[in-house]
């Protein structure tokens, strides 16, 4: 009898898994398993210690966890690297599943295909503390008398230019490294990232770094979005997308954002 209940037990498990992963099969790049692109380096929140393989991290646990409700093990999960600008061109891609903090938007969503969204993120003002020592608050008032500095290809700059309308025209750099070396030069006074990403730059990147304060993300006409970043056409997006689902409703997403993102909390909102 207990030989007969390990084998239904087994057999249940096995059809369970089956089901799990049917909707991938024979959609990813290599057959049996999901091959996932970070940046290179990876940064912290999103991935601890550029070392997406010990999925820490919240797009490294997210991605372990997206797997494993696709019906992937974690053996299964193959990591590559990317440049953010390479992946949301046109083209052939190495790649399954790209996560980059990749914003969902019109223009990208032509050229590439995106999951539904599995984080909404706050944008937060990356400054220093010489310029709020010097009278710099979180208000619309006093943001719009900051020096500003964006990149051309980033969501933030349409933020800055329609809801902000800063005095004087924003200075426009080619990336984030550039823009968090200007804010630390004194050239700018301020710029937009996502909250997580501020907080890290703020504490490890700019000496004297301090986050002014945060746009509240549900107030947003269009809030920024991430989404899992597929190659355009992917017959993969119906299973990420019915994963991101399920994990949604049963609470996982929730937990590895509160597990990972926790500390983005306690930022005032700018008013």
């Amino acid at each position: 009898m207990k030989t007969f209940l390990t084998a239904v037990t087994l057999s249940v498990a096995a059809s369970g898994a089956f089901a799990a992963g049917h909707c991938a099969a024979g959609k990813t790049l290599t057959d049996g398993t999901l091959t996932i692109a970070t940046g290179n380096p990876a940064y912290y929140p999103w991935v601890l210690n550029d070392a997406p393989e010990a999925g820490e991290g919240f797009e490294a646990a997210f991605a372990y966890a997206l797997a494993e409700e696709m019906g992937f093990a974690a053996d299964q999960v193959t990591w590559v690297r990317t440049s953010f600008d390479e992946a949301i061109q046109p083209g052939a891609k190495n790649f399954d599943l790209n996560l980059q903090q990749y914003s969902i938007t019109e223009d990208r969503d032509k050229v590439v295909d995106f999951s539904s969204p599995y984080y909404t993120a706050p944008q937060a003002v990356l400054t220093t503390q010489t310029i709020v020592d010097g009278g710099a608050a979180a208000t619309m008032e006093s943001l719009k008398g900051l020096k500003w500095g964006v990149v051309a290809s980033a969501t933030a700059l349409p933020i800055v230019m329609e809801r902000i309308q800063p005095d004087a025209n924003p200075l426009v750099y080619d990336d984030n490294a550039n823009v968090t070396a200007a804010i630390q030069a004194g050239q700018i006074d301020a710029a937009l990232f996502d909250l997580p990403t501020a907080l890290y730059l703020s504490a490890v990147v700019v000496e004297g770094g301090a986050i002014l304060g945060q746009f509240d993300p549900t107030a947003a006409e269009n809030p920024d979005q991430f989404g899992a970043l597929m190659p355009e056409g992917s017959e993969l997006k119906a299973c990420v997308d019915e994963a991101l689902a399920a994990m949604t409703e049963n609470g996982k997403l929730g937990e590895i954002e509160a597990q990972w993102l926790q500390e983005a909390t306690g930022v005032p909102l700018i008013k």
